[in-house]
């Protein structure tokens, strides 16, 4: 008889973030994420403690890839500051950014309930401004402004996904690089 695989972590933990972006924290039920895994759910007891440990795993996973992940793969290719900022919009807009912007949205909307969610939140959002200060500082020396374009920035990042209106004849994308090119001058 074959040894027994276990489900390794990292996939309930994929599987609990997909959850997360559809459904909000409530979506991620051990029992409903072993049946997406197609497996039995005594496997996620090997690997966490509780239901809370998962969510502490899954919020871990997605500050990581949101920042440390996102910096990281702006920095390799180095370059100057305005380069670096527009591949840091190029990665938002970007068609995994948008599969995170669901998972992104939904943690935003877990921390106005939870306390321990809000704070994790705020810490992400810190290092996303701190990142882009360190950037937007080199060129501007203002700032009131570097502040400005920051927020601007993120607001852009994270706004977007509300927006609904038509742009005059305009595409999205070619609205948001008219307002990447005014953050940028």
């Amino acid at each position: 008889m074959p040894a027994q695989t276990r489900t390794p972590p990292s996939s309930w933990i994929e599987e609990g973030l997909r959850a997360l972006g559809v459904g909000g924290p409530d979506a991620v039920r051990v029992e409903a994420l072993a049946q997406a895994l197609g497996v039995t759910k005594g496997g996620f007891y090997w690997h966490f403690g509780d239901r809370r440990a998962l969510l502490e795993e899954m919020l871990d996973v997605w500050e990581r890839v949101v920042i440390d992940e996102a910096i990281n793969r702006v920095e390799r290719e180095g370059g100057d500051a305005k380069a670096k900022l527009q591949r840091l919009f190029a990665l938002a807009s970007s068609r995994e950014a948008r599969g995170l912007g669901s998972i992104d949205l939904a943690v935003r909307d877990w921390a106005r309930r939870d306390k321990a969610v809000a704070k994790r939140l705020r810490r992400v959002d810190n290092r996303r401004m701190e990142y882009m200060r360190s950037l937007f500082g080199v060129f501007c020396p203002d700032e009131d402004e570097v502040e400005l374009r920051c927020l601007l920035a993120l607001s852009l990042f994270i706004g977007t996904r509300f927006v609904a209106a038509d742009h005059a004849g305009r595409s999205r994308a070619d609205v948001l690089e008219l307002a990447l090119n005014r953050l940028l001058a």
